[in-house]
């Protein structure tokens, strides 16, 4: 049984409600948000990189060396002997992303091999970046190849939790038909992700819990999600997802023929043709292969600015400042300044977000930071703005 995990970043999104800070050529992926000095796309990579005992040069490891298509030519070998569950570091490490942001990448993460770097012409939503990368995947090591897919922007408090259930994933995957996706245990009844019903058990694996999906609700009321968290039976959708390789070409041949079958005809020439659709939609909702883990090793999705929150703030301090700030009377702030030479100074201000970066400088109430996108429509329709997308 092959149990190496080939995981894909996902690094093709905006991140439109982390403006100003996040542009159009700085996405959300390769902003730093919890003080840190990495990036989500570098924290994300660390983490995966971890798995197999890799460095990461992008986070102060050392950089490797040597011929790419030898390190290549080792892991195909690896991936052919079943042995182990963890990726052996940068060689089995794979990113998709757009052309508009290539470049950063490449910057962001120097060792990734230059052919596990899959550069989309356009943007079709990610039915399109999973079906073309597991069938560059498979052309390579097989249909037995056990890949895992994981969004750029995300953020994981648990790395030894995350690991020991990505083990579990791998498992799973590995000896199943199964389309695997992680359930994070919902903490509160968010009307702005993802549900997953969980059916029947079908077993345990590194002794966490399988089920069948009975069902994916997206973004329900809050009575609904009230309702949904009484039960004990649902997870949110994390948007991470586990299976090998023919498995999901497959299933992406019965529900999504008009995306995978024009790939395999054209290769990725033909992406600018391909339908836009989410592979939660084109597949996820359909398949009858779909299986949950319910897991909880500290997950965010880092949604939009109120996020900064949830990860930063402690009792003893009445806002969360990633700036120089000087306030008066003002609590529950979310503030940030990208020049640390910047001074915000606020008084009498409560549950607002400050955001300072170059040349503009964003004030909205925390419960609206959502409508942001609907102020970058305004600007992209004026020809004065077009600087500041």
């Amino acid at each position: 049984m092959n149990t190496l995990l080939f995981p894909v970043i996902l690094a093709g999104g905006k991140g439109e409600r982390f403006w100003p800070l996040s542009r159009k050529d700085r996405p959300k992926q390769f902003l730093s948000l919890d003080g840190s000095s990495r990036s989500l796309l570098q924290a994300t990579a660390d983490r995966l990189i971890e798995l197999g005992g890799g460095e990461s040069s992008a986070a102060g490891g050392k950089p490797s060396t040597g011929d790419s298509r030898s390190r290549s030519v080792s892991v195909r070998e690896a991936s052919a002997s079943g042995e182990g569950f963890t990726p052996r570091g940068w060689d089995s490490l794979w990113v998709i992303t757009s052309s508009q942001i290539a470049e950063g990448v490449r910057q962001q993460l120097p060792d990734l091999p230059v052919e596990n770097l899959l550069i989309e012409s356009e943007g079709r939503d990610t039915a399109a970046a999973v079906a073309w990368t597991s069938l560059e995947i498979k052309q390579r090591y097989g249909e037995d190849a056990v890949i895992g897919f994981f969004p750029a922007d995300h953020w994981i408090a648990d790395q030894k939790a995350f690991a020991h259930t990505l083990s579990a994933a791998t498992q799973l995957a590995a000896s199943t038909a199964a389309i695997v996706t992680l359930g994070i245990k919902p903490t509160f009844p968010s009307t702005g992700y993802g549900y997953i019903e969980q059916g029947e058990k079908t077993g345990s694996f590194n002794e966490l819990p399988a089920y069948h999906v009975n069902r994916f609700t997206e973004k329900p009321n809050r009575e609904t999600a009230e309702t949904f968290l009484s039960t004990g039976r649902f997870s949110w959708n994390s948007g991470m997802f586990v299976f090998r390789a023919g498995v999901v070409l497959k299933e992406l041949h019965t529900h999504a023929p008009e995306i995978i079958e024009p790939l395999e005809q054209h290769g990725p020439d033909i992406y600018p043709q391909l339908p836009k659709k989410s592979i939660d939609y084109a597949l996820m909702e359909k398949t009858t292969l779909a299986y949950v883990l319910p897991v909880d090793f500290g997950w965010d999705d880092l949604g939009d600015w109120n996020a900064i929150e949830r990860l930063l703030k402690t009792e003893e301090t009445p806002n969360v400042e990633l700036a120089t700030h000087i306030g008066l009377d003002t609590q529950g702030a979310i503030i940030y300044a990208s020049n640390p030479e910047d001074v915000v100074v606020t008084i009498g201000l409560e549950d607002v977000v400050i955001v300072r970066d170059r040349n503009v400088t964003l004030v909205v109430k925390k419960e609206r930071t959502q409508e942001i996108k609907q102020i970058l429509k305004i600007l992209q329709s004026d020809s004065r703005f077009t600087d500041l997308l």
